[in-house]
């Protein structure tokens, strides 16, 4: 459903709130201004981005991909920090599955915006991985760095260690086919 819509239910409820108020019928007045509450808080939270959270939250990633792919007009239907989110979960999910459809779609997150610093943390940690993977040594420890910083609860301090151990492993695998670096040390 289109968020104007939703924000148009909105004032219609709050104008029949009203009118019940001038009809004398306080309880029905009181119920329909408190349900007008529902449609505002979907104009700001989409409800199939609520379900998708949901799935996500339940380890269903596959379900949470279902939802996010039934919202047809992201553009239209979200708002700033919504599309984060959005483009945040498709990342999430297909990041097992395509690299590169996983890392546009962190880049797009992180361009909108996500609300909490352990979301950015991810969303770096993920674009540092395929980084990683793509041989882009010096972006991938950029990246690593700032999502250090951002990780405040230490919440993904088991993957950046491990990531830079990777990233160790590598450099060590690259010096030891560089026939300078194999001889290095024998006669030292």
């Amino acid at each position: 459903m289109n968020k104007y819509i939703k924000l148009a239910i909105a004032i219609l409820m709050i104008g029949g709130g009203i009118y019940l108020f001038t009809e004398r019928e306080y309880a029905w007045g009181i119920i329909l201004i408190t349900l007008s509450i529902l449609p505002i808080l979907l104009f700001f939270r989409n409800e199939y981005i609520l379900l998708a959270f949901w799935q996500m939250r339940k380890q269903n990633i596959e379900g949470a991909k279902n939802w996010l792919l039934k919202i047809t007009n992201p553009e239209g239907q979200l708002v700033r920090k919504q599309m984060g989110y959005y483009h945040y979960m498709l990342g999430i999910s297909e990041a097992q599955a395509n690299v590169n459809s996983s890392e546009k779609h962190m880049k797009k997150a992180l361009e909108y915006g996500l609300s909490f610093k352990h979301d950015r943390a991810m969303a770096k940690l993920s674009l540092a991985g395929s980084a990683m993977a793509k041989g882009r040594k010096q972006e991938a420890e950029i990246l690593l760095k700032e999502a250090k910083t951002l990780d405040s609860q230490g919440m993904f301090t088991d993957q950046i260690k491990m990531m830079q151990e990777q990233m160790k492993r590598i450099n060590v695998g690259k010096n030891m086919q560089n026939p300078h670096m194999r001889n290095r040390g024998k006669y030292f």
